[in-house]
C-alpha cells in the first residue's frame, strides 16, 4: 500500500499570502525594493508596554501557564469589552496562540465531517484551511464588489442554508474586503442563525478599524443571542503585535467553552511570557485606539486615491479592517505579480501583493482580484500603488 497522506490534507491549498514570499526573497537578494502589500502586518511600533512587560518579567522559571489563560490577562480582556457592555466571566474566555488558534479550536468543536460553514465570498483564505482540517465544508455566500461586498440581507442568506448547514462565519470589519456591519447588520444575522439553529463565528479582530465616523461593534453586544456566538479576538492587529500570537475565544455557550479547554489542555498553554506582555497591552488608553483608527483611515484614502488614478482598475472604498479586494484588468493576478517580481522594477523597486483567486470557493471569480493591505505609511502606500499602474503598463506591452 505504501505511505499516504490524508485525503484532507489534499485539499487544503498552500497560502495565497505567503506562497509567492520565495520570489520576492529573490527579487530583495537580486537588490530590488519591494513594498509589502500582501500581508497584514502593519508597520506600526508595538506599543512599549508590551517591550516592559516582558523586560520586566521575573521568574527563576518559565512555567507552563494555565491552559485557558493568564488570569491577568483574562480579566485584562473582560475589562476591555465592558466598553462594549459586555459581562464576561473568566470561563467565557480561553487565551489561544493566536487568532488562527482559536478558529481552528473553534470549527473542531463545532463541526462534524460534512457541516457546512456559510462565509461571505471573497473571504479570508485561511478559513477554507482550518474548516477541511475539522471535515467541514466551505459554502460561500457571493457578494458584489458593485454593492461594497455587503450581505447582511436575508433573503440572501437564508437561500444558502441547506441542512447541512452548521454556522455562520464572518470577519467584521472584513479581511480581504474591508467591509463594516453594523450593530443592526449583526442583530439580522443572528437572528437568522436563531431561527436556523446556527453558530456565529464572528472574527473581530479588526474591530476597532471602522472609518467614516461609523462606531465599532461587537456581537458580544447582543446578548439574547449569546448561547451561539462565538467571537474570535487576537492583540495581532489592534496593537501591532502579530507576532506575539496572542489570541482569545470568547462565548456564553459554557458546553462549547469546555469543548475548547479540552484542546486547550491537549495543546498545554499559551507563551508564559508572551501573555504577560498582551496583558500590559490592554492597560493602554482609549485615546490610542482612536488613534490607530486614524492612521488607517489616512492610509485607506492613500490606496483608494492612487487606485482611481489607475486605468482599467476597480475598487470599491473600504470601510474598515485594512485591505481593498481590487479587481486589476489582467486575466491572471498571479501571472501578473510574478511578471512584478522577476521581471519587472522601476528605479530598483517593486511591489507585491496577495492575488485573490483562493479568497474565493466559486471558480474563476478571483482570477483578476487582488488584495491590497494597507499597512505602511502614507507616502509608502502611494508609491506602492503607483507601482502597480507602471506594472500594468509595462506587463500589457509584455503581452
Amino acid at each position: 500500500m505504501g505511505l499516504s497522506l490524508s485525503k484532507r490534507i489534499s485539499r487544503i491549498n498552500f497560502s495565497p499570502i505567503r506562497k509567492f514570499n520565495k520570489y520576492a526573497l529573490q527579487a530583495e537578494e537580486a537588490g530590488k525594493k519591494i513594498y509589502h502589500l500582501n500581508i497584514g502586518q502593519p508597520d506600526i511600533p508595538t506599543p512599549p508596554a508590551f517591550m516592559e512587560a516582558v523586560r520586566n518579567f521575573d521568574s527563576k522559571v518559565v512555567a507552563y501557564e494555565e491552559s485557558d489563560g493568564n488570569t491577568e490577562l483574562v480579566d485584562a480582556v473582560r475589562k476591555f469589552y465592558r466598553h462594549y457592555g459586555a459581562d464576561l466571566n473568566r470561563g467565557d474566555i480561553i487565551v489561544t496562540t493566536g487568532g488562527s488558534e482559536a478558529l481552528n479550536m473553534t470549527f473542531s468543536c463545532i463541526l462534524d465531517p460534512g457541516d457546512e460553514v456559510l462565509i461571505p465570498e471573497p473571504y479570508y483564505s485561511n478559513y477554507s484551511t482550518f474548516i477541511i482540517s475539522a471535515d467541514g465544508v466551505l459554502k460561500p455566500i457571493p457578494t458584489q464588489a458593485e454593492t461594497g461586498y455587503t450581505y447582511a440581507d436575508e433573503q440572501l442568506i437564508e437561500s444558502r442554508i441547506t441542512d447541512k448547514t452548521k454556522a455562520i462565519c464572518l470577519t467584521a470589519p472584513g479581511n480581504p474586503t474591508g467591509t463594516a456591519l453594523s450593530r443592526e447588520d449583526m442583530e439580522l444575522i443572528c437572528g437568522i442563525a436563531k431561527r436556523h439553529d446556527l453558530w456565529i463565528v464572528a472574527d473581530e479582530v479588526y474591530r476597532e478599524f471602522v472609518f467614516d465616523g461609523a462606531k465599532p461593534a461587537s456581537f458580544t453586544q447582543l446578548p439574547e443571542y449569546a448561547d451561539r456566538v462565538i467571537v474570535i479576538d487576537s492583540i495581532s492587529k489592534r496593537f501591532s503585535a502579530c507576532g506575539a500570537r496572542i489570541g482569545f475565544v470568547i462565548s456564553k455557550n459554557k458546553e462549547f467553552m469546555d469543548a475548547v479547554l479540552k484542546l486547550a489542555e491537549g495543546r498545554l498553554s499559551v507563551s508564559t511570557i508572551d501573555q504577560a506582555g498582551a496583558a500590559a497591552l490592554y492597560s493602554l488608553p482609549d485615546s490610542f485606539y482612536r488613534e490607530m483608527r486614524e492612521k488607517y483611515e489616512s492610509r485607506r484614502d492613500a490606496v483608494y486615491e492612487e487606485l482611481m488614478k489607475i486605468p482599467g482598475v476597480q475598487c470599491e472604498k473600504p470601510h474598515g479592517a485594512f485591505y481593498a479586494t481590487v479587481t486589476l484588468p489582467v486575466d491572471d493576478a498571479e501571472d501578473f505579480l510574478m511578471f512584478l517580481l522577476t521581471e519587472f522594477d522601476d528605479n530598483g523597486e517593486t511591489v507585491m501583493f496577495a492575488p485573490a483567486k483562493d479568497f474565493f470557493v466559486s471558480e474563476n471569480l478571483g482570477n483578476n482580484k487582488v488584495r491590497v493591505a494597507y499597512v505602511l505609511e502614507p507616502e509608502a502606500l502611494r508609491r506602492a500603488v503607483q507601482l502597480i499602474g507602471l506594472g500594468l503598463e509595462a506587463y500589457k506591452h509584455k503581452k
